[in-house]
C-alpha cells in the first residue's frame, strides 16, 4: 500500500510541476501613463478653499478631476464650474462661472472657457466667452470679446484686463453707448 500511495504522489508531482511549467505569468502595467488619468475625481462638489486659516473661495461643479502626476499638474472641470472670492469678512468679493474650467497648479492659473459670466460688487455684469484670472498677481484678462453691462451702459470690447475684484478695469477697442451728462 505503501508503494501505491509513493506511486500516487510522484503523479500528483508530476501533474503539478507539468501544469505550472505551461502556465506563463506576465506582468502588465495598470497604468500605462499615470499623468493621463486623474489621482482624484469627483461628482457634484462643493468646496471651501482657504489662505493662512481664511476663507478665501467657494467652489461648486458638477465634476472635478485632479491631474496631480501631469506636467503642469492641474484640476479639470469639463462640465463648468462656479467659483465665489471672499473677503475676510466673509462677504463674496466676486463670482465667475463658466462651462469649462482649467486650474494650473503650480503658475495659479485659472483659465475659463464657454459663458464665462461673472458679477463684481458693483453690480456690473460681464460675459466673454474666455477669461484668465492669475491668482498669484491677482489680474483677471482675455483677448477675446468682452461685455460688461453697468447700471447706466453696456461697454462691449475685444480684450479686457482687470484685478480680481474686477472693479478696476480696462478693455481694449471698447464700443458701446455711454450716456452723456448735459451738464
Amino acid at each position: 500500500m505503501f508503494s501505491k500511495m509513493s506511486i500516487i504522489f510522484a503523479v500528483m508531482l508530476t501533474c503539478l510541476y507539468s501544469c505550472h511549467n505551461k502556465t506563463k505569468v506576465e506582468k502588465v502595467d495598470a497604468v500605462v501613463d499615470r499623468a493621463s488619468i486623474p489621482a482624484l475625481s469627483a461628482d457634484t462638489v462643493v468646496t471651501l478653499i482657504s489662505d493662512s486659516g481664511v476663507v478665501r473661495y467657494r467652489i461648486k461643479t458638477p465634476k472635478w478631476e485632479i491631474y496631480d502626476k501631469a506636467n503642469p499638474a492641474y484640476w479639470e472641470f469639463v462640465d463648468g464650474v462656479y467659483l465665489d472670492k471672499f473677503n475676510l469678512d466673509l462677504k463674496v468679493q466676486a463670482s465667475l462661472e463658466a462651462d469649462y474650467a482649467k486650474y494650473n497648479e503650480p503658475e495659479q492659473i485659472w483659465y475659463l472657457r464657454g459663458n464665462v459670466k461673472a458679477l463684481n460688487l458693483e453690480g456690473e455684469y460681464f460675459e466673454s466667452p474666455e477669461l484668465y484670472w492669475n491668482q498669484k498677481t491677482e489680474r483677471v484678462y482675455s483677448d477675446s470679446a468682452i461685455k460688461i453691462t453697468r447700471e447706466t451702459s453696456i461697454i462691449t470690447g475685444i480684450g479686457f484686463e482687470s484685478n480680481q475684484e474686477m472693479t478696476k478695469y480696462t478693455i481694449r477697442q471698447p464700443q458701446g453707448v455711454f450716456p452723456i451728462d448735459d451738464n
